[in-house]
């Protein structure tokens, strides 16, 4: 089964999550300089950055595993896994929580947050044809003018490089 099939499975399992119906509730987040806007359903919970268990050997951008209610959460550095250098975490910044399905967690601190919003407040913006990764789905501007990309945390959680946790 490829990373993409298996995307498609666990998003099918998801409860409570009906698959033709587009919903345009996006969370606003700021990672490093850039916003992103990530669909709702997508976001199981958001949590204060909690202590995070160190893991030897790993990417830069995974900062660890979490503990939260018994559940362990490898934690992502948003920003370095999508190519910014690491910034201070501080008190406005914030984990989001993702579990689509099959006892898969994770976890990827923002910045901050900027609020629930409604797509119809933006205005799509042509993808460029630059190497954007396959978890950022479109573009958009807002009424004053500033650049937000669209990030689906289920497309990250499946891409190969993400699932490749190990320094290799």
């Amino acid at each position: 089964m490829d990373t993409e099939e298996t995307l498609q499975l666990l998003t099918a399992q998801m409860p409570g999550i009906d698959n033709n119906e587009t919903s345009s509730a996006v969370l606003g987040v700021a990672v490093g300089e850039d916003r992103y806007l990530i669909p709702m359903a997508e976001v199981s919970e958001v949590i204060a950055i909690p202590k995070l268990s160190h893991v030897p050997l790993t990417q830069p951008w995974f900062l660890g595993l979490a503990n939260v209610r018994g559940n362990l959460y490898g934690i992502t550095d948003l920003d370095v896994y999508l190519g910014g250098d690491p910034v201070p975490f501080n008190l406005k910044s914030r984990i989001l929580l993702v579990m689509p399905g099959n006892k898969l967690y994770g976890g990827f601190i923002v910045n901050s947050m900027l609020g629930i919003r409604d797509l119809s407040e933006f205005t799509p913006v042509k993808l460029a044809k630059n190497k954007l990764p396959k978890c950022i789905t479109a573009r958009y501007k807002d009424a004053e003018g500033r650049q937000w990309r669209e990030l689906s945390l289920f497309k990250l959680i499946g891409d190969e490089k993400f699932l490749q946790v190990a320094r290799v």
